[in-house]
């Protein structure tokens, strides 16, 4: 978070809809929350269940939902208010080669706030990109989404991300002092350890959407670490050593 306050602030909405969630039997969301928020929300201690939902199983920016999931059964995915909208090209064969910062742009300029938003997920030729986003505003964006830099688009609804979409990276092997943290960053991103620490020191590398406090924690196979500025990986595992000694590591990266 970007100060105590805002912190708080975010600490005491979620509290109330946990609250709410408690006194009515039911069920709240909150909005989008990035890493920083979902670090919070992880450590709040609340009366009734919560669970962080994105629309898919890689998402990084995820809604807080209270309730007892368990006891939704089918409804579960109902009730979640987060849709699937795919944003595509009207004319492929015209559209330029558009970006994640061009889509996002298309859509905050209909003045959105980034908290109705979740993930985008742009397609490898640039063309398409899916967006969950709260229900609340699905139908204005399939609605006044007409255009994305010059490319005018159409906007419909999908139940899922197509499997090319959901697909992890593939996996790939890099060289690492260790399986720490901070070591780990600094093989995927080609940094040096001050480098690497130096993100650590300003609070911008999320383990399992949690706030990466101690650097010298060992990676655990499939733990996803999160870095502001970078991106995402997943650690696999050790693929060995190499001759002077240096961990071989498994990874896939985002």
């Amino acid at each position: 978070m970007k100060n105590l306050q805002e912190e708080k602030q975010l600490q005491n909405r979620l509290l109330e809809l946990a609250d709410r969630a408690d006194r009515r039997g039911g069920r709240t969301f909150s909005e989008f929350l990035d890493m920083a928020g979902q670090d919070v929300a992880s450590r709040l201690k609340t009366p009734v269940a919560l669970s962080l939902e994105g629309g898919w199983p890689g998402a990084e920016r995820r809604v807080v939902c209270f309730g007892e999931r368990e006891s939704w059964q089918e409804e579960w995915e109902a009730a979640v208010p987060v849709a699937c909208l795919k944003i595509s090209a009207a004319a492929p064969k015209f559209s330029e080669k558009l970006t994640h910062r061009d889509f996002l742009g298309a859509l905050m300029g209909l003045g959105f706030r980034r908290e109705v938003l979740g993930d985008v997920i742009v397609s490898e030729k640039g063309d398409c990109a899916w967006l969950f986003c709260l229900e609340s505003v699905a139908d204005y964006i399939c609605d006044q989404l007409t255009q994305v830099r010059r490319t005018t688009v159409k906007v419909s609804r999908e139940t899922a991300l197509p499997d090319f979409a959901s697909e992890l990276p593939q996996e790939q092997t890099v060289n690492a002092a260790s399986a720490r943290a901070d070591a780990m960053v600094a093989g995927v991103y080609n940094l040096s350890r001050s480098e690497s620490g130096e993100l650590f020191r300003k609070e911008l590398v999320y383990i399992n959407y949690r706030l990466a406090s101690n650097p010298s924690a060992e990676l655990k196979e499939n733990d996803l670490v999160s870095v502001r500025g970078y991106g995402r990986f997943i650690y696999c595992g050790a693929a060995g050593e190499t001759r002077s000694g240096r961990l071989r590591a498994r990874v896939r990266v985002f």
